[in-house]
């Protein structure tokens, strides 16, 4: 990936805007939106590929699907000053966070979990709790959620266990 800032257009963000509506849209398609041809619009692809605007193509599915059917914010304070870098490190080790970011204000991060069931969830939270620089954890469960179709309400990845978590009827 390139270092130096993305420079683009209104086509490009056309280009983009098309892409985040539906990453299947063809090439041709988006060409005859904004006037290109799709190999033009293959190559801006391409080049916000490479100069990391564009980041992924990622399939979002209903979390409850592939098995996900607990869902938690947890606000996660620390010991001192535990740097971004070493939060990131231990986040990485549990499959059921699905995002994880420093924040402002009294917490040091806020962590979004997914579990299979409460159980499960708890059993995580307290995995998190035992990582030697948290000091506490503030856990709020999602009820529900009031846009369905923001990319939080969905998930990129199956829940743990084998393929007999997934519903075949949705």
């Amino acid at each position: 990936m390139s270092s130096k800032p993305a420079m683009f257009d209104d086509i490009d963000r056309k280009i983009i805007t098309a892409l985040m509506a539906n990453a299947r849209t063809s090439f041709a398609e988006i060409g005859a939106a904004v006037g290109l041809s799709a190999t033009a619009v293959k190559r801006r692809v391409d080049r916000l590929r490479e100069t990391g605007v564009i980041t992924g193509f990622t399939a979002t599915v209903k979390p409850a699907a592939l098995g996900w059917r607990t869902e938690a914010y947890v606000e996660v304070y620390c010991e001192g000053a535990a740097p971004p870098r070493r939060i990131a490190e231990v986040v990485r080790n549990y499959p059921e966070i699905a995002a994880a970011m420093t924040v402002t204000g009294g917490a040091d991060a806020l962590l979004h979990v997914r579990a299979t069931d409460v159980e499960h969830f708890e059993e995580v939270l307290e995995r998190i709790r035992d990582e030697p620089f948290i000091r506490k954890t503030i856990s709020y469960m999602v009820l529900s959620h009031l846009l369905p179709e923001a990319p939080e309400a969905g998930a990129t990845h199956p829940a743990p266990g084998d393929a007999s978590n997934v519903r075949r009827d949705v």
